[in-house]
Order: structure tokens, then C-alpha cells, then sequence
């Protein structure tokens, strides 16, 4: 995906409110060089936020008539307004190793023996993998087949496949759950009781 930035001259609250005031939201570029200031069109960057691949691949920034490849770093939001107060950018070259977020697309759900045979419903534990490679490897999604889950088998991060040059990042645990089948709740079949006998059935009156 190709932006385009400007440059920024004016640095400070004032600066950026002014700035945010005009349409325009405040960013930095960092890395590789001395960090830059720049500018973007707000009503660009907000739809452009809305795509996932604006997160999670290499992005082609034009400054000053130069292309810069960069990665979305951060981004801050207004409290409860549609705006997008400021950005983070990160160059990158073919050497650039790099940790990030991406996302994960399930796919063969419902071809599954759990869903098809045994009427489950896979719940998503894990929904983004953190991962390190060098920034030209990065994949924009990371697909995770759940075509063979079978009732009562959870899919680990050791049973995905992973593009090569990948490494996930578990934080401490050594193999995460990413899926796990949920076996449909069991109706309770409720008998309602006969009422006891007293003792005093109707009887005939005596004459």
C-alpha cells in the first residue's frame, strides 16, 4: 500500500492542534536515519486504518517525490471522536529485523469432523500471532487450516504452518492454543413429577 506524507515544520501542542484543526494528523518516522516529522491527510490515514494490511505489511510512503518503505508502528485515537490524533512509522530495508503483530484468517471451519460430525463450534482463542523476521518476509496474515479438528483437540502454535523465515513469539509459553472446539450444550429434559398421594382420594359418600 502507497501513502503519501509531508513535511512537517512546526513541533509542539500548539503545532499539532493546529494541524489537527486543518485535517491533518501529526506523525514521525523513525529509524534508519534521523527521525522525520511529517504530515498525512486525516480523511486518507482513517480509511486507510481501516485495512488490515495497512497494520500489517510494508507500506510505500512517498515524501518529497522519494518512496520510503515504512511499517505502522502506532497510532493514537481520540478518546470517543472518529480521529486520529497521531502516527508512528518505522523504515525498513531488505536487513531490518522486526517483532509485530499479525493477524490470523481460519479457514475449513466448517468442513472440520468437530463442526461437520459433532455439531461444535470452534472458539478462536487467538486471533494475531506476535512474530520476528526480517521485514521483507513479513506476511500481512498468517493462515491457520482447521479442516482436520477433531471433537476434544485444541490446534497448538506448533501445529500451524508457517511461512518460512517466521518465528513466533510466545511470551513465555511454549505452545499456545489457537482454536479449540466447544461441543454443543446438552438439553436438559426436565420431567415433571406426579403429584403424592395424600391419603384422601375421592371416594363414594356413604348413604
Amino acid at each position: 500500500m502507497k501513502f503519501t506524507a509531508f513535511e512537517r515544520t512546526l513541533q509542539g501542542t500548539g503545532a499539532s492542534r493546529r494541524l489537527r484543526i486543518a485535517g491533518k494528523v501529526p506523525a514521525i518516522v523513525f529509524g534508519a536515519g534521523e527521525p522525520a516529522m511529517v504530515e498525512l491527510d486525516h480523511n486518507a490515514l482513517f480509511h486507510a486504518l481501516k485495512k488490515e494490511a495497512f497494520h500489517s505489511s510494508i507500506l510505500e510512503m512517498e515524501l518529497n517525490g522519494a518512496v520510503t518503505q515504512v511499517l505502522l508502528r502506532d497510532y493514537q485515537l481520540h478518546p470517543y471522536k472518529p480521529q486520529v490524533l497521531h502516527c508512528d512509522f518505522q523504515r525498513v530495508d531488505n536487513t531490518t529485523k522486526i517483532t509485530k503483530k499479525v493477524p490470523l484468517h481460519f479457514v475449513g471451519e466448517a468442513e472440520s469432523p468437530a463442526v461437520k460430525l459433532d455439531h461444535c463450534t470452534v472458539n478462536h482463542v487467538i486471533t494475531e500471532l506476535a512474530i520476528t523476521c526480517l521485514a521483507q518476509q513479513l506476511p500481512e496474515f498468517i493462515e491457520v487450516n482447521l479442516s482436520g479438528m477433531t471433537k476434544g483437540h485444541s490446534l497448538h502454535v506448533n501445529d500451524i504452518t508457517l511461512p518460512a523465515g517466521i518465528k513466533v513469539v510466545t511470551h513465555g509459553k511454549p505452545n499456545p492454543v489457537i482454536a479449540t472446539p466447544v461441543e454443543p450444550a446438552k438439553e436438559e429434559v426436565i420431567v415433571a413429577a406426579a403429584p403424592a398421594d395424600d391419603g384422601k382420594g375421592k371416594k363414594g359418600k356413604k348413604k
